[in-house]
């Protein structure tokens, strides 16, 4: 998109946030706009839009109404949800590195929280129950991160501490990461599964039957993905017998009714898709937008580009 001066730009934030020097900040015509509250008459001239992160239908159905549309910069790292919505044309942009740091800590969390027991002691608490008997451990426990991008690597990271052994699997081997066909050799050993791959159509549906039944007795799946890359009937069969546990931030469906058999199943917690909703989301998103805007101004290739119009 070559610069132009007074590019319109939607922001789902105040303008103040970001750091952008005088010169690039004369390039834009910036805005506050989310479509779950307010809603400029402006729209028919903006060019840069940034989604409000918020789980509305509303501010992706917005993008029909926008002709000048050119550039979506999402503050997600999926962004299946933008495209049925999308204008021919447009540039779209993932977060990509916005939700490293929140993804990965939740995916170590919900890993914690079920092998030390967390919900129950939690449930035990609210009946005064003094609920004092061994749990499981992440030490000396071998983990298997299926996703080697931004999040796995981060949830890596974070593990180095733990005294746990780490494998990375991703999409193709390379050093330090096993490739998938790999899977049905790594599976057994796993005492932890972690899944953070993107929805494609390669992983939607990955863990079926197959690969839940190659996984070791009383082992743990943290999915920290999208829901749709699980089966959820066929952990569901799993689950119920106890012979495999379950940490989920997403599920499939989504949100989850409150009838649902998933809620209730032994050995499962459930979170309700918040692994990127902590307030590390925001000077990351704020970074990210403002490196935008300088690179529009300046005429430069986007990141994270995952659609070029």
């Amino acid at each position: 998109m070559a610069r132009v001066d007074g590019v319109k730009v939607f922001l789902p934030f105040s303008s103040d946030v970001l750091d952008l020097s005088e010169e690039v900040a004369r390039s834009f015509d910036i805005e506050y706009a989310d479509a779950t509250e307010h809603w400029p008459d402006s729209a028919d001239s903006c060019e840069f839009y940034v989604p409000s992160y918020r789980f509305d239908p509303r501010v992706v159905e917005v993008m029909r109404s926008m002709p000048k549309l050119r550039i979506v910069q999402s503050l997600t790292a999926g962004v299946d949800h933008l495209m049925p919505y999308l204008p021919k044309g447009v540039t779209v942009c993932n977060g990509a590195g916005v939700h490293d740091a929140a993804t990965s800590e939740l995916a170590v969390g919900l890993m914690i929280g079920a092998q030390r027991r967390l919900a129950d002691l939690v449930r035990a608490q609210d009946h005064g129950d003094w609920d004092q008997q061994m749990a499981g451990a992440v030490a000396d426990r071998q983990i298997l991160v299926i996703g080697a991008g931004n999040i796995g690597q981060a949830v890596r990271r974070r593990l180095d501490g733990f005294e746990c052994d780490v494998t990375m699997v991703g999409r193709t081997a390379r050093d330090g990461v096993h490739a998938m066909s790999e899977l049905p050799d790594l599976l057994p050993g796993a005492d932890v599964v972690v899944l953070i791959v993107p929805i494609t159509d390669e992983t939607r549906g990955m863990v079926d039957s197959r690969f839940l039944a190659a996984m070791k007795d009383g082992a743990l799946l943290v999915n920290v993905a999208r829901g749709p890359v699980v089966v959820t009937d066929d952990l569901l069969a799993e689950v119920s017998t106890g012979r495999l546990r379950a940490a989920l931030d997403v599920t499939d469906p989504e949100p989850l009714p409150a009838d649902h058999p998933l809620w209730h199943a032994p050995g499962v917690v459930i979170t309700p898709h918040v692994g990127g909703a902590s307030d590390a989301l925001w000077p990351r998103a704020y970074r990210l937008v403002a490196e935008q805007l300088k690179r529009v101004a300046r005429d430069e290739p986007l990141l994270n580009q995952v659609s070029d119009g």
